[in-house]
């Protein structure tokens, strides 16, 4: 290689001035979303912690309850959701609700958020793909965390608020696998399903191989469920699992599947979520509501 002449020295600095300048920018962005997120208001809630054998560590919950709650005997439904730290997506769910319920295009739910303390842990099912097990040290928890939710946390709940006996539960990526999941193995559990965005690819698409069938175990199913994809997403994999599900749904099932060419992964969770909510959770304005 040759010495540099004047010129292509002056060019050289200009484009490291440039990068230096592009990488700066990059980390000032940075930090002022890191900020944002962190100064993100969070509505007046409650908090509790509760020891899980399940999972064998102590899980922290922060519960919003709609407005009139504390002055009223009025009992209502539940609605669940992983990722429920009040640095995670806490605040903007509890926000979407207070303003659809206010609005009264919603009706009133209890919303209890499940901080994440080993989030791949729980949130995946079993793998025998050796890429899926190098996203976290330990993978493949998510029947623990499902007996933690029904077992231990949802009779907590309805210890501690005046509830019914409707649940729904809502999440996000790894959150909206593990939704699906239980969605296919304990459809019971939840009568609303919300799953944005859900990482379909997991164990080489399992849920997706193994729809038709586990559609076909319950003709009786009564529920309902919506998944997601943004752009970022689209795949084969939500087509065929759309497609199992208009060959083998059952009559009870009230279920869609929409892309999101618009949204991205990261957008698609408060993309969606005040549409969804409302669409998926209207108002019972003549509904009588039954304690469990």
């Amino acid at each position: 290689m040759g010495i540099p002449t004047l010129g292509m020295t002056f060019v050289i600095r200009f484009a490291l001035k440039l990068v230096g300048f592009s990488l700066a920018a990059a980390a000032a962005s940075a930090v002022v979303a890191g900020a944002a997120a962190a100064q993100e208001p969070v509505l007046p809630h409650e908090t509790f912690t509760l020891q899980s054998a399940a999972v064998g560590e102590m899980r922290r919950i922060n519960v919003w309850t709609p407005p009139g709650y504390a002055a009223g005997r009025t009992r209502y439904p539940v609605l669940y959701m992983p990722d429920g730290g009040v640095e995670e997506d806490f605040p903007h769910v509890a926000a979407a609700v207070d303003s659809a319920v206010r609005a009264g295009e919603m009706r009133p739910v209890i919303v209890v958020g499940i901080e994440n303390t080993q989030r791949r842990r729980d949130m995946t099912g079993p793998t025998t793909v050796a890429r899926d097990s190098t996203i976290a040290p330990r993978v493949g928890g998510s029947a623990a965390f499902r007996r933690f939710i029904a077992s231990e946390l949802m009779p907590e709940v309805r210890r501690r608020y005046r509830t019914t006996s409707e649940t729904a539960i809502i999440g996000e990526s790894l959150a909206g696998l593990f939704i699906m999941e239980t969605f296919f193995l304990q459809p019971e559990l939840f009568d609303t399903y919300i799953a944005l965005s859900p990482s379909l690819y997991w164990n080489n698409e399992e849920l997706v191989r193994m729809a038709p069938t586990r559609l076909r175990q319950h003709p009786r199913l009564r529920a309902a469920l919506y998944f997601a994809s943004a752009s970022d997403d689209i795949g084969p994999e939500a087509g065929r699992l759309a497609a199992a599900f208009r060959a083998n749904a059952p009559r009870g099932l009230r279920w869609e599947y929409r892309p999101r060419p618009d949204l991205k992964h990261a957008t698609i969770y408060r993309g969606e979520e005040a549409r969804v909510l409302r669409d998926w959770l209207p108002p019972r304005r003549a509904a009588r509501s039954r304690s469990r």
